[in-house]
C-alpha cells in the first residue's frame, strides 16, 4: 500500500510556486473576504495567509460583519474587482444565511477568480478550456499524478457532487480521459458503483462512510472529507475522513490520509491559481 502524502507533495507545490514568484517582476497578491465569526472559516483564512508568506505572494483579509447586508459584501467584491494591484480574490465560504451565495461568487471577476467557482470559469473547465480550476480538484489531480496513478482509461468514482470538489473534479479528469461516475445521496446501491473503481475520491462530509467493503483491492483512494468526531483526548474530539482509513489502507493499492493528505494540496494549488491570475492579468 503505497501511502499519498499530501504534506510532502504539497510542499513541493509551494516550492516551485514560491522559485516562480522569484522569477516574475511583481508579488502577486491575493485577497479574501472573510463574512463569518465562524472559527473554521477564520482558521481556514489563517492558512492560506500563512501559505501566501511563505511562497511569497502578498495577501490580506477584508473581514465583513456577519450582520452586515449582502449589497455590502457586494461592494467590497466590486472595489476588488476594480483594484489593479489585486491579482486574485477568494470569498470565504460559507456566507451568512441572508447572503446569496451565488451573487457573492458571481460577483468576483472570472480573471481574478482564484477559487474558480465564477459561472465563466466553470463552464470553461467543462469545455476542456480551463482559466482557473478549483483548488481541491487541481490538487486531487495532481496527488494522482505524483502517485503514478494512471487517469488516462481510468475507471473513477466520485462520492459527493458539489459545486466545490465533485463536478468541477469530474469535469477535470474527464478532460483527462477517465471514465467517471459521480455518486450522490440518491444513488442506487452506492458499493456497487464503489468497488468497480480504479479510483475511488470520496468528497461527501460523512465520517468513515467508505469503508474496505466498498472499495476494490488494489484501487486508489482520495479521501477529500474532514470530519470532527467525539474523542478521548485533551481536545475532546479528532479529524477523521470519508474513508474508514484504518481498514480501507488494507485493501487499497494507494490511499490519502487525513489529516496530511488532500488539505494541504487545497492550500498549495490556491497558491499555484493565485500566480497564475496574476500572470494572465498582467501579460495583457
Amino acid at each position: 500500500m503505497t501511502l499519498i502524502d499530501g504534506d510532502e507533495i504539497s510542499a513541493r507545490v509551494r516550492d516551485e510556486v514560491s522559485r516562480e514568484i522569484s522569477d516574475l517582476d511583481y508579488t502577486p497578491r491575493l485577497v479574501a473576504v472573510l463574512m463569518s465569526d465562524d472559527p473554521a472559516s477564520e482558521t481556514y483564512v489563517r492558512m492560506k495567509h500563512q501559505a501566501a508568506e511563505e511562497v511569497g505572494v502578498d495577501s490580506e483579509t477584508i473581514d465583513i460583519d456577519p450582520e452586515e447586508t449582502e449589497e455590502a459584501l457586494l461592494d467590497v467584491i466590486d472595489d476588488l474587482n476594480q483594484d489593479e494591484d489585486v491579482d486574485g480574490i477568494l470569498v470565504q465560504l460559507p456566507l451568512p444565511d441572508h447572503v446569496d451565495e451565488h451573487a457573492a461568487l458571481d460577483a468576483v471577476a472570472p480573471e481574478k477568480d482564484v477559487d474558480g467557482f465564477h459561472p465563466e470559469n466553470k463552464g470553461r473547465l467543462m469545455d476542456g478550456r480551463p482559466r482557473m480550476v478549483p483548488a481541491t480538484p487541481r490538487g486531487v489531480h495532481r496527488m494522482l499524478q505524483e502517485a503514478d496513478v494512471e487517469v488516462d482509461g481510468a475507471d473513477v468514482t466520485i462520492v459527493g457532487r458539489s459545486n466545490i470538489v465533485g463536478k468541477p473534479l469530474a469535469a477535470l479528469l474527464t478532460n483527462h480521459d477517465a471514465t467517471v461516475t459521480v455518486c450522490h445521496s440518491h444513488t442506487d446501491d452506492l458499493a456497487a458503483h464503489t468497488r468497480r473503481a480504479d479510483v475511488v475520491v470520496a468528497a461527501v462530509g460523512v465520517a468513515e462512510m467508505i469503508d474496505a467493503e466498498m472499495v476494490a483491492e488494489g484501487a486508489t483512494v482520495i479521501d477529500v472529507g474532514i470530519n470532527r468526531v467525539d474523542a478521548d483526548n485533551d481536545k475532546g474530539y479528532e479529524l477523521v475522513g470519508d474513508v474508514a482509513f484504518d481498514e480501507v489502507k488494507e485493501v487499497a493499492g494507494a490511499i490519502t490520509p487525513v489529516p496530511g493528505g488532500v488539505g494541504p494540496m487545497t492550500v498549495a494549488c490556491l497558491m499555484e491559481n493565485t500566480v497564475e491570475a496574476a500572470r494572465q492579468r498582467r501579460k495583457n
